[in-house]
């Protein structure tokens, strides 16, 4: 009975994480603990009993994305085609910077995480796109002075320059194609 109930437990984390996900993208850090709850098919008790409030709830979700597009990393590091698996994770960090809609703004200003927080998130991204960034240099894809860092500011601004518009996911990947295009290749 006892492990019925850890495997449900798991099983609610796992539902009220992907929700609560999917409603941060949709309506930002503001997104409704209830209606989280509701659409996860548990009771606000249960979202409480697993994120005692919204910071947690927040937190997790940020740190499972963060870890999702480091795992993407190290499964792309050894792709034939150092140029296309560069591409392929900076546009998973775009779908993921278009789709956040602010969380991590959300998260400092409100108090809800501390600034080192965000920068160990960003440290981690950084981390795990180096030998993406190494390799798509040695090939010639990427300027040799690009840093991982420089490509994850980057994201992050156009993520930014999009937030409000009416298709925010669409236009950072086009504004990231048209920035790839016109500066992605070394001189």
């Amino acid at each position: 009975m006892a492990d019925q109930q850890r495997a449900d437990a798991r099983r609610n984390y796992a539902r009220i994480l992907a929700v609560a996900e999917q409603e941060v993208a949709a309506h930002g850090a503001d997104a409704s603990l209830e209606r989280i709850a509701r659409v996860a098919g548990v009771g606000s008790a249960t979202v409480r009993r697993h994120f005692p409030g919204r910071r947690a709830l927040l937190q997790a979700v940020f740190a499972e994305r963060i870890e999702a597009l480091t795992a993407r990393a190290a499964a792309l590091t050894d792709a034939a085609d150092p140029e296309a698996a560069l591409r392929d994770w900076l546009a998973a960090l775009t779908d993921y910077a278009a789709s956040a809609r602010g969380m991590a703004d959300a998260l400092a200003q409100d108090r809800l995480t501390e600034p080192e927080d965000v920068q160990s998130c960003a440290a981690k991204l950084v981390g795990a796109l180096e030998p993406l960034v190494e390799r798509a240099g040695r090939a010639g894809a990427v300027a040799g002075d690009a840093t991982a860092a420089d490509l994850v500011t980057l994201v992050t601004g156009i993520a930014l320059a999009t937030e409000h518009h009416p298709d925010p996911a669409a236009e950072a990947h086009r504004l990231l194609d048209l920035t790839w295009r016109g500066a992605g290749r070394a001189a």
